[in-house]
């Protein structure tokens, strides 16, 4: 289902992308779909030493150990998916902001892809709204961490210096967020 759904409705994301960080990427399985859909991005999975310990590389599938609030190395693109949510705004922001001077760095040239939860309660079924309160409610207490609103992303990405960002609803609970410059 996640390869279907990043070759068709995520292509033009991707595409022409030299680079890729997946931030917090686990075992970089989702990398590795992206890595095989696209076989011109060079994907690096960065993740704490114990996880990506061992793991197999490949020609365009790289793995770094390290802690994603002490260095993100440079790429086009920085993947962050269902990392936001386990985090609350103050180092959500910490985190957007190095991206930000990254990408100011690299000549405006880059984006911050973000797959995560958006609680959008008047378009979406009650159903959906009352899970992702759910949620929201878990990471609260377990994590320090919180599902947004659109307009409590906007909030973020901006006070990050971010001025453009799309958010497409794709992954059932999880919602497509491209954000640039």
């Amino acid at each position: 289902m996640t390869s279907f759904v990043v070759k068709a409705e995520c292509k033009q994301i991707f595409e022409g992308l030299g680079s890729l960080v997946d931030v917090g990427g686990g075992n970089g399985s989702l990398s590795r779909i992206i890595s095989e859909a696209f076989p011109g991005i060079k994907c690096t999975v960065l993740d704490l030493p114990h996880v990506v310990a061992n793991l197999p590389e490949a020609d365009n599938l790289k793995y770094i150990a390290g802690d994603m609030f002490q260095f993100i190395p440079p790429a086009d693109a920085f993947l962050f998916m269902l990392v936001f949510h386990g985090l609350g705004d103050e180092d959500g922001l910490k985190i957007l902001k190095k991206r930000r001077e990254a990408i100011a760095s690299n000549g405006e040239r880059g984006k911050v892809i973000i797959i995560d939860i958006v609680i959008n309660a008047e378009e979406e079924e009650h159903e959906l709204t009352e899970t992702k309160f759910l949620f929201d409610f878990l990471m609260s207490v377990n994590a320090n961490g919180k599902e947004r609103t659109e307009s409590e992303w906007a909030k973020l990405f901006s006070d990050a210096g971010f001025s453009h960002y799309k958010i497409t609803p794709i992954f059932g609970m999880r919602s497509l967020i491209e954000v640039n410059p």
